[in-house]
């Protein structure tokens, strides 16, 4: 995800000389370094050269990571990408002065389709806000909401990518059981679905509105439809989001 949120970023708001990374995994280093970042094993590099930071660790890593820096964080901006961990936890481990934002974005990041959720700290201003706003926006759509919601989103959309390929995959499978050649097969459903969610994004139409537009009656989108519905795949779909968003829930708990 850090390296999706970088690499979306850097083209389109900041030049790659400008952003800071530290990674403790030392070809990583050199890799981001023959891409032109600034890059470090030291996290304390980095806070001493950034204002707004992003912190992309695992959750289990963040109160030993903000407890290392310690006032090397007064004054700044904590972005957290870490599933599960609450603003709460991290403010407990940063100086009052640190302002925390928690954001669920998601990898289609890297390609300029992030979606994204964000929540703001008790120290955090509506002008921070509106800074991770701009930034999120820059690659995607990106919400402000209560924190609350957050392990919703990481259900939906933070986890959301994986689900779509699986149905992408599932699809051209199909159709290479129909007949197709793989690569003809893959494209056109990967294609359909990037069509199908530009077409809800930018119509505004109800989904269910635009699937009763393509099944006529007797028609094959009417069995195809049908074979889903047998299948469960609206229960199955609603379900991998739960499941998702509370497992977010409990490792918040840990």
């Amino acid at each position: 995800m850090a390296s999706a949120l970088i690499n979306g970023l850097s083209p389109l708001k900041y030049p790659k000389n400008a952003i800071y990374v530290s990674d403790p995994y030392q070809p990583a280093v050199e890799r981001l370094k023959g891409e032109g970042f600034n890059a470090t094993s030291d996290n304390a590099e980095v806070a001493a050269n950034c204002d707004a930071i992003f912190l992309c660790t695992k959750p289990g890593s963040v109160p030993g990571v903000l407890s290392e820096l310690g006032s090397a964080l007064e004054n700044h901006l904590i972005i957290s990408i870490c599933a599960g961990v609450t603003l709460a936890a991290m403010e407990e481990v940063v100086p009052k002065s640190t302002r925390v934002i928690r954001v669920m974005p998601n990898t289609p990041c890297l390609v300029g389709e992030c979606a994204s959720a964000y929540a703001l700290g008790c120290a955090a201003t509506g002008k921070d806000g509106d800074f991770v706003g701009d930034l999120l926006k820059t690659v995607g759509v990106s919400h402000l909401v209560s924190e609350n919601l957050l392990d919703a989103v990481t259900g939906l959309s933070g986890s959301g990518p994986a689900y779509i390929f699986i149905l992408i995959e599932a699809m051209a499978d199909g159709g290479v059981r129909a007949g197709l050649p793989r690569a003809v097969a893959l494209e056109l459903a990967a294609q359909t679905v990037r069509g199908a969610a530009t077409m809800v994004l930018k119509t505004g139409d109800h989904p269910g509105l635009l699937k009763d537009r393509v099944m006529s009656p007797g028609g094959t989108t009417a069995a195809g439809v049908h074979a889903l519905e047998d299948g469960g795949l609206r229960a199955t779909m609603m379900n991998a989001v739960l499941a998702a968003s509370d497992k977010a829930t409990a490792m918040g708990k840990k």
